[in-house]
């Protein structure tokens, strides 16, 4: 595998009238095309401000980003962001939602159109794509979420805690969900999530924050010996509580 993305010693504080608060020192690590990485710390450490830079939201104060090789902002390659909520458009149906990334940059080819509405099949939305976002499930508004988010062909992936909103039950469905598509379209992703069982059930590697300024604690490779992997099945694996112990162990600095 080759990097996608790069993180080379980067730093960023916010500045207020009452002074300069770091929030992320001397951050360093690699990305793989095709891998799936979770990032994970304490509360307030700094992981969604590290997703902003590396989308191009924040520019870096010291270091540098770079993706294909090139600096954010001049990379060809595009980033999708999902966030927190899902942000579909209540008047318009679900449909018109997905399309909307493609409707703002004038994409709307025959291409892309046909790819958008196999995804809408394939993950089974086209039977509610002429709903209202309130007559869906929460699992349903982000798989549509995500679909919106595919539909720019991105060749990177930030999830912030896409999940956070919805109840347990939920939220392992989704995530199930969110996983298989990811996986089956063959993209690059990193979740943010405070959620230990869920870092580790989708991740290929984990990367533990400190509390702020957040730097590297640790970076943690994850495999299960495992005829298909799913967020499902490795909760059941053997190896899953070592390496739920290894992470805890780390991210409350207990050496």
């Amino acid at each position: 595998m080759s990097s996608l993305l790069e993180l080379q010693h980067v730093s960023y504080a916010y500045h207020s009238m009452d002074g300069e608060l770091l929030a992320l020192s001397d951050i360093s690590f690699q990305v793989e095309e095709g891998e799936f990485l979770a990032v994970v710390g304490p509360s307030g450490c700094g992981k969604s401000t590290l997703l902003s830079l590396i989308c191009g939201l924040l520019k870096a104060e010291k270091g540098s980003i770079l993706l294909d090789g090139r600096p954010v902002k001049e990379s060809r390659s595009k980033i999708g962001y999902m966030l927190q909520k899902d942000y579909l458009f209540e008047w318009r149906d679900i449909y018109s939602n997905v399309m909307l990334g493609l409707e703002i940059q004038k994409k709307r080819t025959p291409e892309n159109i046909g790819r958008v509405e196999r995804m809408l099949a394939t993950y089974g939305l086209s039977a509610f794509q002429h709903v209202r976002p309130s007559q869906l499930s929460g699992g349903m508004r982000q798989r549509a979420a995500l679909i919106r988010t595919l539909a720019l062909e991105p060749g990177l992936l930030l999830l912030d805690e896409p999940f956070s909103a919805l109840d347990y039950q939920t939220r392992l469905e989704v995530c199930e969900d969110i996983f298989d598509i990811i996986k089956r379209e063959q993209k690059t992703a990193i979740l943010v999530t405070h959620d230990l069982s869920e870092a580790i059930s989708v991740a290929d590697r984990v990367i533990v924050l400190t509390k702020r300024p957040a730097r590297v604690r640790a970076i943690v490779p994850v495999s299960f010996q495992l005829e298909k992997r799913t967020p499902m099945t490795v909760r059941n694996a053997p190896e899953f509580k070592d390496y739920f112990n290894t992470i805890w162990k780390e991210l409350n600095d207990r050496v």
